[in-house]
């Protein structure tokens, strides 16, 4: 029989490429994953290959955005309060996760300016994109009683079209999951 020779690599070698492997790995979570993953972008890399888009976050918007939660109740019936900037020219959604019949008592509105909004549902599960309209406006406010018409996200889209930051209070009562802030462009 022959017997196959298979070279021994020295420790300072395996050594060696343990460490490259690293400083591989710690480059392609700083440029790459963690802009596409989590939209923070210390170099600037994720933004020119656009890969801040994938976060589901537009560049910015988190640390421009704001929200502080006073929750009442955490089981069963709840109120909560949120404010949230919408920076000039941009939008951003808020949503809550509802049960098919919950219901939410809502309020809100802005101090200075108007605001495009659509107060919107997309149903769980659903993967084609759909989303239902409950009200469509430009307006300084709303107020209202919401009943879920479907198990899913509902919740707001905001648009500030003016050249001014826009501060939301928004104030709600119901039964929900509060998901929160999502960011747009």
């Amino acid at each position: 029989m022959s017997e196959i020779s298979v070279p021994v690599q020295s420790k300072k070698t395996l050594l060696k490429a343990s460490g490259i492997a690293a400083v591989i790995a710690a480059i392609v979570s700083v440029c790459f994953i963690l802009p596409a993953e989590y939209n923070i972008d210390p170099t600037g890399v994720g933004k020119a290959l656009g890969l801040t888009v994938l976060s589901g976050q537009s560049v910015g918007q988190v640390a421009e955005n704001t929200s502080e939660y006073t929750p009442v109740n955490m089981e069963g019936l709840q109120e909560n309060t949120a404010t949230v900037l919408i920076p000039a020219g941009r939008g951003v959604e808020y949503k809550f996760q509802l049960k098919q019949g919950e219901k939410m008592k809502y309020s809100w509105g802005v101090g200075d300016g108007v605001l495009y909004h659509d107060f919107h549902g997309e149903p769980k599960g659903d993967t084609t994109g759909y989303f239902e309209s409950y009200s469509l406006s430009t307006a300084q406010g709303a107020e209202g009683v919401f009943t879920a018409p479907f198990d899913g996200v509902h919740g707001w889209y905001w648009k500030n079209t003016g050249t001014q930051d826009v501060e939301v209070k928004l104030w709600t009562q119901g039964t929900y999951i509060i998901i929160g802030l999502i960011g747009k462009k």
